[in-house]
Order: structure tokens, then sequence, then C-alpha cells
């Protein structure tokens, strides 16, 4: 009788996630309940960055939910200040973008 595969209820795709996780050398064999975690790990971590980001967006008066709002989320909530630097290189990264094109509209 063939083996049925298990659907599993996540939304991140667990055969990604083991691509990904594969890339780095030192990672030997995966578990199958690995990636399965690991996906709804992120799931879990965005629900709460997401959330928390929409509660500073409804305290504004605004509707939609802005890089500024994420900002301001990850700079005040402890549990997101890992996600510092890299909200560092990419405003900066962003903002030197931004330099570059401004002469041309001057």
């Amino acid at each position: 009788m063939p083996r049925q595969r298990r659907k599993y209820n996540v939304r991140f795709p667990p055969s990604r996630i083991k691509k990904i996780m594969q890339k780095d050398a030192e990672v030997g064999k995966i578990a199958k309940a690995v990636p399965v975690i690991i996906s709804r790990a992120l799931e879990m971590f965005l629900k709460c960055l997401l959330t928390k980001t929409w509660l500073i967006t409804q305290s504004k008066p605004s509707t939609v939910v802005s890089v500024a709002h994420m900002k301001q989320c990850i700079e005040t909530e402890k549990l997101f200040h890992f996600l510092k630097e890299l909200l560092e290189r990419t405003t900066s990264t962003a903002s030197q973008k931004d330099m570059s094109i401004w002469p041309l509209y001057r």
C-alpha cells in the first residue's frame, strides 16, 4: 500500500524552508518535523509583529500600515530589538538611493 503524504497546516512551505537551511554548509541532515516547526514559529512571529504594528497604526490617525509604523514598533518593543540593526541598514540604503535620485529632480 502506498504511503500517504501528510498535509501540514502551515502557510510557509516546509520544503522551501528546508532548502534555505541546507544552503548553510554546517547544516547536516534535517528531520522532517523541523521545517514544519520553523514555519509555524515564523507565522507566530509575523503575527505578533504585525499585530503590534497595527496597534501603533490605529493609535495614529491612519488606516494604512506603513514602514514608519513598523519602525516605531521595532524601536519600542523590546521583543523586536534584534531587528534594529537590520532596520538601520535598510533605512540607510533607502536614503542613499533617494539621495542619488534627488539631484535629477531639482
